[in-house]
């Protein structure tokens, strides 16, 4: 039986109460949801030493915001060889969801990420990815 430790959090009372409302449903106790918020770190950590991954950077953004197309296609040629795929599907005037699918080394990966998420006029980016190792 793994030994198990007390451990003390001190947090603001508005952001307790919101971690509460997240955990609500899922969880019956917070201890339980800070060990799987630890584990998704750490797993994290260890997904940046992989040396292959491949997934998915989700992205939402106003398409009419001026010069954010041509940044965006300038960017994903430089990283062509890293991108599978991409898919746009535009709800209203103002918003478009684009998921691109990519395959490559973790950091090149997380750097695509980091860079099409950095264009002005992009409103959300995630991304998702798994070892190639894990898969």
């Amino acid at each position: 039986m793994t030994k198990l430790f007390r451990s003390s959090v001190s947090l603001e009372k508005g952001l307790l109460d919101k971690f509460d409302w997240l955990i609500n449903k899922n969880y019956v106790n917070r201890s339980e949801a800070f060990r799987d918020l630890i584990q998704q770190e750490l797993a994290k950590k260890r997904w940046r030493r992989n040396k292959e991954v491949a997934g998915t950077i989700t992205l939402v953004y106003n398409p009419c915001k001026r010069e954010l197309l041509k940044k965006h296609a300038g960017i994903v040629r430089r990283f062509q060889g890293i991108v599978i795929s991409a898919q746009r599907f535009f709800f209203n005037f103002d918003n478009c969801l684009e998921i691109v699918a990519v395959k490559g080394s973790s950091s090149e990966v997380q750097e695509l990420s980091d860079t099409l998420g950095s264009i002005k006029g992009v409103k959300h980016v995630t991304l998702s990815a798994s070892s190639l190792a894990e898969i």
